[in-house]
């Protein structure tokens, strides 16, 4: 196929012989107020698609999403006052508790203390009962050894009064004995 030579005339037009489109159609001057009257229809029916159908249900999702929002944010104001209301109410609570167990703490101390008075109170009257035993059998025990001695006393001294050659009655002998351990 050869090509031919495009005259001059033809050149500056921008349909051929049989009406065709020779290069861009969109660059041709000669249509440029066709395409400026498609782009107006086409411009004002997107307008009044955009402004009767999708503008208003874009205006409807925005205006449930800002009462959403709104709503949520009230809900969580809400939410943090039962919170805060919550929060003090169990501070109340633990101070009651401490306060409490406090209290049960110091009638446990109270009983505690009461039972060791009582308990010392026992000891003490078994220590003084015991102690009242003792010294009594330790009076005894001295009456005992008191009596034991002016016998050892006796029998000691008649032996030395035998041993030195002489005699004593046992009634001299006593006297004697209990006269010395007065004094």
């Amino acid at each position: 196929m050869a090509t031919e030579p495009i005259d001059l005339e033809v050149a500056g037009t921008c349909t051929d012989a049989a009406g065709s489109a020779i290069g861009m159609p969109q660059l041709c001057d000669a249509w440029f107020g066709n395409q400026i009257f498609w782009l107006l229809v086409t411009l004002v029916v997107i307008f009044f698609i955009l402004s009767r159908i999708a503008l208003p249900r874009i205006a409807a999702i925005l205006a449930e999403r800002q009462g959403t929002i709104t709503n949520d944010i009230a809900a969580a104001e809400d939410l943090k006052a039962k919170a805060l209301e919550a929060e003090a109410a169990y501070d109340q609570a633990l101070a009651d508790a401490r306060a409490e167990a406090g209290r049960i703490v110091d009638a446990a101390k109270a009983e505690m203390k009461a039972d060791l008075d009582v308990a010392i109170e026992k000891a003490d009257a078994e220590i003084a009962e015991r102690t009242a035993e003792g010294e009594k059998a330790i009076a005894e025990i001295r009456e005992g050894a008191l009596v034991a001695v002016k016998d050892v006393a006796k029998d000691t001294a008649k032996e030395i009064i035998a041993a030195l050659g002489g005699k004593a009655d046992a009634r001299t002998v006593t006297a004697a004995v209990t006269a010395r351990m007065k004094g």
